[in-house]
């Protein structure tokens, strides 16, 4: 059993909680810009100062609206400035802040308000909160309920002015280092969200040592966007972690317009899943196609690849570096300047990236850093440093936590971003917790510098009918990356052979269909029987078969006329599969894949 520690750089003192970082960074910085709000034309600054007397306000109106110390308070939104506002205001008012997905179901936010005890929810529109109405009489304790488009910051703003400094500071106090900031509920792929109780240590403790580990990431006064869900435990890391670091924040609400927001904001860093970077990838590959580009494009990708493995492996060639400056006038810049043209270092986490699109990114002059973690470590407790790379691993431990693979190849994790356990449910924390030690489901392995690899999630491990361990993410992850794959998912439990169900990406069906001499009006369910979009699929598939044995090889699919999506049931806020939901739903699927041999 290998196990590989980093110990903490800083430990912060246990009277501690995540409004002392906030206080602490206005006094330190009051005129540092800390969020860029989007307006027409520019964005408007706030600076430091600005941002925390808005918060006091707030919090303020928390107290005068009757929020008391350790009260859960839901927050339900999109990805905006308003919701990082009540964040803080919520610790501020000592209280405790409980996320939920803004495409939560009706039932959904139902068992998270009223398995929280929550006494209040901030919304973002009448939608949600008419969304709130069917279940109100289910959940009797929330007796707030504000959204912020019916500027419910300025009122609290009014309903606070009574309240002292004194009783605010006095509140602001009320929580220690130990204490619960938030609850957390998971993404249910298996059943009922579990709340994971995070720690205000959780949060300070990462984004301390964050900072002080990776001076050349985190630098006070750059920029980034923040378009995650702000529900999902990784953006409220980030959240917390650039008023630490000093970093200047604009919130992008809508997926769909992340591009636009990276080339006006031009932010040096950024933090996204891989679906962002295998987006940017396949949007410039299909640019390329339809503008008759797209040999060259394919070349220049190949160079970059094998510019970047050059780097592991002595250096690149003469004649490597020459075509690699020529694509990089010719295709890189142009990929950059999508980007904003500023972007340096990019952070991912979620799932794995995969080898191919790490070393493209690096060879544009954009340095991914692989992270790993889960809701329960309070996001990442690994992640690579830039003068260590190895593409295709998550790094090492951040400091203050520790990795060690079990018998069975299972990660365990420990340090300050460990949860406390989940919320009113022992048996659940028991069956993950042993001491310090926190089982994550996750198989994994550690190389001779601590270097962490992910093959696969335990409990979806696959064990065909002739005795053979598939992990399904080897062979989902490089398909996605595919431009006409939306999802994989890899089947063959005490089956035969290996099977795949495909869903494809509507987003970029068309383009792939009007560069390969297709119709582009074809719809996802004619696509899914065309022969031209069949012949592409496992031209992917005989590509991905390659990185494996010929027992963990697909060997037959079926591309389903659906997308499955998280509107579709199939996918959770933070695009993880439910497996179990698929397998229910296409059961057709795996019977024409394995017919009379199932």
């Amino acid at each position: 059993m290998r196990t590989f520690d980093i110990p903490a750089l800083t430990v912060s003192p246990a009277t501690m909680n995540i409004t002392d970082m906030l206080v602490d960074r206005a006094k330190k910085t009051p005129d540092l810009t800390l969020y860029a709000l989007a307006k027409q034309g520019g964005y408007e600054n706030i600076s430091a100062a600005k941002f925390l007397a808005e918060v006091q306000q707030v919090a303020k109106g928390l107290i005068a609206s009757g929020i008391q110390p350790s009260q859960a308070v839901g927050l339900m939104s999109r990805t905006r400035y308003e919701w990082t506002i009540m964040d803080f205001a919520i610790w501020f008012a000592g209280a405790v802040s409980v996320p939920i997905y803004e495409t939560s179901s009706a039932a959904q936010m139902e068992w998270i308000l009223s398995n929280s005890d929550s006494v209040a929810l901030i919304a973002e529109n009448k939608e949600h909160t008419d969304r709130f109405g069917q279940v109100k009489a289910a959940v009797p304790l929330v007796r707030l309920v504000m959204t912020f488009e019916e500027n419910c910051i300025d009122d609290l703003k009014k309903r606070g002015k009574e309240i002292t400094d004194e009783v605010l500071e006095q509140r602001r106090k009320t929580n220690k280092l130990k204490d619960l900031a938030t609850i957390i509920y998971t993404s249910g792929t298996t059943g009922k969200p579990k709340g994971c109780e995070l720690t205000h240590g959780g949060f300070i403790e990462l984004s301390k040592n964050a900072c002080l580990e990776l001076p050349d990431v985190l630098v006070e006064g750059r920029s980034t966007v923040l378009f995650l869900p702000l529900a999902h435990v990784f953006a409220r890391f980030v959240e917390v972690l650039c008023v630490e670091g000093g970093i200047k924040v604009t919130h992008e609400p809508d997926a769909k317009n992340v591009a636009n927001a990276l080339a006006s904001f031009k932010p040096e860093f950024l933090l996204a899943v891989p679906r962002v970077f295998e987006k940017v990838y396949n949007g410039a590959e299909q640019k390329a196609e339809a503008g008759g580009k797209g040999d060259i494009f394919r070349k220049a990708a190949n160079v970059a690849v094998e510019w970047s493995e050059a780097l592991d492996n002595g250096g690149p060639s003469l004649k490597l570096k020459l075509l690699h400056f020529v694509f990089d006038k010719l295709v890189y810049k142009k990929i950059r300047a999508a980007m904003g043209g500023n972007l340096q270092y990019a952070i991912s986490g979620g799932a794995p990236l995969g080898a191919r699109l790490g070393h493209f990114f690096r060879a544009l002059g954009v340095i991914v850093l692989e992270g790993y973690g889960l809701t329960e470590t309070t996001a990442p407790a690994t992640i690579s440093r830039p003068a260590h790379i190895k593409i295709g691993k998550v790094g090492t431990p951040l400091p203050g936590t520790g990795v060690k693979i079990a018998a069975d190849g299972e990660i365990w994790l420990r340090g300050h971003n460990i949860m406390r356990g989940y919320w009113r449910n022992e048996k659940a924390t028991k069956e993950v917790m042993d001491g310090e030690w926190f089982a994550t489901g996750d198989i994994g392995m550690l190389d001779e510098d601590g270097l962490l690899s992910i093959t696969g999630r335990k409990k979806e491990l696959i064990v065909t009918a002739g005795g053979k361990n598939v992990a399904p993410a080897v062979l989902e992850d490089p398909l996605r990356a595919n431009p006409l794959i939306g999802q994989v998912v890899v089947i063959g439990d005490n089956k035969p052979f290996i099977g795949a169900m495909i869903s494809l990406d509507s987003e970029m069906l068309p383009i792939w269909l009007a560069n390969h001499g297709g119709d582009k009006a074809m719809t996802v369910a004619d696509a899914a029987k065309s022969p031209l979009v069949i012949a592409a699929i496992q031209s992917a598939i005989d590509e991905a078969n390659k990185e494996v044995s010929k027992a963990e090889s697909i060997r037959k699919f079926v591309i389903i006329g659906n997308e499955l999506t998280e509107s579709s049931g199939h996918l959770t806020p933070s695009l993880k599969l439910k497996r179990n939901v698929v397998m229910q739903d296409f059961a057709w699927a795996v019977e024409e894949i394995y017919g009379d041999k199932a």
